[in-house]
């Protein structure tokens, strides 16, 4: 396994992350035995660090990882668990914004802390920006809870250039974790730079964009119920057929060089800087196993240009998000 420094500040971390999100339910069912022996797949591969979220399955992704962990026999300081709170939830699932106040960062982390089984979570960040609470505030009170040994960093998630500043400003912030992929650049122009000049690592979800760009989806593919994919823009009837062309495209450099489209694309990731972590959602082993392999392909000058080809910044159809929860992101504003 390769290491990277997540950020100026942050831990010493595998070079891809694992994202435990559609272990608990977001992605439709999952088999909970295959989840757990995934995680233990990625631990013994050398992934150190496990990503996840309160609001997962309310509750149960942080359950399960508790119980991967103590399963697999294995000392908690050799894995970095990174948490995001913030973001509330109905009994059916449904969503209900957004609470980032003080309070709500210690009632969140008791919780947290309770479930996973642990003394101190290693990064701990809101998963959105409250708009009603000045992100000042919402730092200020995490970075108690590491005076306190509850936390290790401060992290954030999805928020935009301006927003990165005035956290930093306060408490030095490990890393950004944020939506990137071939499809998704938005990153690019400002947040990205903005990071690098402040130390902040990147930790890059959707950098198979949930699937669509992994070479293993297909235009008549039906979603489960409680898949969020049924209502992503980007799988919409129309975008998606769009959308596929370019992974054809993307299909042709990869076989050019031996890999997968899912390796190469999460390669090109890899290749972004070295501040940059990609997190995989696999929840199978056999997924697990092939995304490792993009730390085997390596990408040169000519390869990026040729992805770069098949795959044009900004070519996707649709948002990445519906257009509500858009509406959420500080990191599109």
């Amino acid at each position: 396994m390769d290491f990277r420094q997540l950020g100026s500040t942050g831990p010493r971390v595998s070079a891809i992350g694992l994202g435990a999100m559609g272990m608990s339910g977001m992605y439709g069912p999952a088999d909970e035995t295959e989840s757990i022996a995934t995680v233990h797949a990625a631990m013994d591969a050398g992934v150190t660090l496990i990503d996840t979220g309160d609001f997962y399955g309310m509750g149960h992704n942080e359950l399960l990882i508790r119980d991967a962990l103590r399963s697999s026999g294995r000392d908690r300081g050799e894995v970095q668990i990174s948490v995001k709170f913030g973001a509330l939830r109905d009994a059916d699932g449904g969503w209900l914004g957004n609470d980032a106040r003080p309070q709500a960062v210690k009632n969140f982390l008791a919780y947290s802390l309770r479930r996973l089984g642990t003394d101190h979570i290693d990064i701990y960040r809101p998963a959105r920006l409250d708009p009603a609470v000045p992100i000042e505030e919402t730092v200020g009170a995490i970075a108690e809870q590491i005076q306190a040994g509850h936390v290790r960093h401060i992290g954030l998630s999805e928020v935009g250039a301006e927003t990165l500043r005035r956290a930093h400003a306060v408490h030095p912030i490990a890393d950004l974790q944020i939506e990137y992929s071939l499809i998704s650049r938005g990153i690019e122009a400002e947040i990205l730079p903005t990071a690098r000049e402040l130390g902040i690592g990147i930790t890059a979800y959707g950098v198979l964009s949930r699937g669509l760009i992994s070479g293993h989806w297909r235009a008549d593919q039906a979603t489960a119920p409680g898949d969020f994919r049924g209502i992503s823009p980007r799988f919409a009837a129309g975008n998606v057929d769009t959308n596929l062309r370019l992974v054809e495209a993307l299909r042709a450099v990869a076989e050019a060089k031996g890999a997968t489209v899912a390796q190469t694309a999460i390669a090109w990731v890899l290749a972004q800087g070295e501040s940059i972590v990609p997190l995989v959602g696999a929840r199978r082993r056999e997924r697990l196993s092939e995304a490792l392999g993009a730390l085997d392909l390596k990408l040169g000058a000519d390869d990026l240009a040729a992805i770069e080809a098949a795959v044009p910044a900004g070519a996707a159809a649709g948002d990445r998000y519906a257009a509500a929860q858009m509406a959420h992101l500080d990191s599109e504003k």
